[in-house]
């Protein structure tokens, strides 16, 4: 048996090889991309967790702030200031009790 090489045997050789070639390339971009899309959604898990854990700060921060205002209005109130001063502790007592009730 006697093996022949044409251009055309050659040709459908390099066609095959290319092809071979080219579906591999296109599989380990397939691949890196799966991996990219897992390293973002990593990437953005930390994110959400260390915005969580900021806002749970924040807002103990906002509530403290919040009780030394009340405690500043009522001492006022107590040295005979009206108006205004009432009118705040009516409305920082609502909202407290609104937040309270959330």
């Amino acid at each position: 048996m006697t093996v022949t090489f044409t251009w055309q045997t050659v040709i459908t050789a390099a066609a095959v090889i290319a092809a071979v070639a080219a579906i591999c390339a296109y599989a380990a971009r397939l691949v890196r991309w799966i991996d990219h899309q897992k390293q973002q959604d990593e990437r953005i898990a930390a994110i959400e967790k260390k915005v969580k854990t900021d806002r749970e700060e924040i807002n103990d921060e906002l509530c403290l702030v919040t009780y030394g205002i009340l405690a500043c209005l009522k001492g006022l109130k107590e040295q005979g200031c009206n108006g205004p001063v009432t009118e705040a502790i009516t409305k920082i007592d609502k909202h407290i009790n609104q937040q309270a009730h959330r």
